[in-house]
């Protein structure tokens, strides 16, 4: 088990989960990440990657992690298809507590998808209330 910890928080759960402090149903580990099972799945299989430095959310990611995280959702995407024969999976990363975060240490959820399941990740779709062009022109100007 590696215990290669960047930056931790003392009192952060996921800090103690990927550190092997608290223990967990891992499905995967390098030396940057810890996967493991969520204890409270939305559906069969549901997967939780926590990065072993400790940032909050998005906004507080090292380059280097973002980097990786998504290659390590794939990995463990494509190891879990074999293994749970879903039909579809969402990768979802929520970042403050609007957006429905509830543990301020950043992960990323694997949520098997199955036909007909009651797993509920959906939104209305709207026509913008913005002008479209305007609003990228103000966004891209903050790069």
């Amino acid at each position: 088990m590696s215990t290669n910890m960047k930056h931790t928080e003392e009192d952060c759960i996921f800090c103690k989960i990927a550190g092997g402090q608290i223990p967990s149903h891992s499905i995967y580990e390098d030396e940057d990440f810890k996967v493991i099972m969520d204890i409270s799945p939305a559906s069969r299989g549901h997967a939780i990657i926590l990065p072993k430095n400790h940032a909050a959310n998005l906004f507080e990611l090292e380059d280097e992690d973002a980097s990786k995280i998504m290659i390590v959702a794939r990995k463990c995407a494509l190891a879990m298809k074999k293994t749970l024969h879903f039909d579809g999976i969402n990768i979802l990363q929520n970042n403050g507590e609007t957006a429905g975060q509830t543990v301020f240490h950043l992960h990323v959820h694997l949520i098997p998808r199955y036909e007909n399941d009651t797993v509920n990740i959906k939104w209305a779709h709207k026509e913008p209330s913005d002008d479209p062009a305007a609003l990228a022109e103000q966004i891209r100007e903050n790069f």
